[in-house]
């Protein structure tokens, strides 16, 4: 199979813009739009195929990346395209129940479907380590892996729920906010003291070292609904509450952020977790069905 099969990147904002540059470096031949033409026109000057329309785009190769804002704006995009027998990956936010909407839309169209994630930031498309995974017809993953890592070498096929990948996007793009909101807080508390945020980096590196570390055993202890015998007790956190009050007041920041997390800790020690494991949050997270 040639590594070098033409592809139809559909959307050129910062990600759709690195993808299509990806794979004009890497020597494919490149078929670009984007509602707005300009965008094109970079792509253009180093070699890609600037389409007219997106069913223009869609009619040039048999896959097609499309990096649009959701599934309802893809959609939309191909809407008076004909994309029977093409291969259709997308690599945008949304829910679950948007990626089945897409995979059914896909499917009444005689489209095969591959749901898919981009989990880095656009400088990073194309390195050997930077990660996509894909969720859907395993075939047509087999079929076109190897074009498929030319936007990342670590590639991963989740399943063939055509709505995994969404789902992983969800659970592990939730850790993003609030750990650079941590960060945030760190630098406009140091720079309140005139110290820079570039100094704290190498010791928040090492903090999050060691979070990394222990999602294994955070993991295991959620599956296991094990929270006995924490190193980290729930209780430790629950007790510095009144700490981000006053480093709000000293450091003059506003930490109201905090109150959703100071919330989610009141609930859990209210039921019983105060000196289980942090990981006991998770049952807290949990809604309740009515029945139980």
């Amino acid at each position: 199979m040639t590594s070098k099969r033409p592809v139809t990147i559909i959307g050129l904002g910062a990600m759709g813009t690195a993808l299509a540059e990806a794979y004009l470096n890497a020597g494919h031949p490149t078929t670009v739009w984007n509602r707005t033409a300009k965008r094109m026109e970079p792509l253009v000057a180093q070699g890609a195929i600037g389409a007219a329309t997106a069913a223009e785009a869609v009619e040039a190769n048999d896959l097609v990346i499309a990096c649009l804002s959701g599934y309802e704006a893809t959609m939309e995009a191909l809407a008076e395209a004909k994309p029977a027998g093409r291969t259709l990956v997308t690599l945008n936010s949304g829910t679950p129940r948007g990626a089945r909407a897409m995979a059914e839309w896909a499917a009444e169209r005689e489209v095969r479907f591959l749901g898919g994630a981009v989990k880095n930031v656009p400088s990073a498309v194309g390195l050997p380590d930077t990660l996509l995974y894909y969720s859907g017809d395993r075939d047509v993953f087999d079929e076109y892996e190897e074009t498929l890592r030319v936007m990342g070498g670590d590639t991963v096929h989740l399943g063939t729920d055509p709505d995994l990948a969404a789902l992983h996007e969800l659970g592990v793009g939730g850790i993003l906010l609030p750990s650079l909101l941590g960060f945030y807080q760190g630098a406009a508390l140091v720079g309140s003291r005139g110290v820079t945020a570039q100094s704290i980096v190498p010791y928040a590196t090492k903090w999050l070292e060691m979070i990394i570390a222990l999602l294994p055993e955070q993991a295991r202890r959620i599956d296991e609904r094990d929270y006995g015998e924490p190193e980290s007790a729930l209780g430790l956190f629950y007790d510095t509450i009144p700490g981000d009050h006053e480093i709000g007041v000293e450091g003059n920041l506003d930490v109201e952020w905090h109150r959703p997390v100071h919330d989610l800790l009141q609930r859990a020690v209210d039921l019983g977790h105060h000196d289980d494991s942090i990981a006991a949050l998770v049952e807290v997270l949990k809604k309740k069905d009515d029945s139980e």
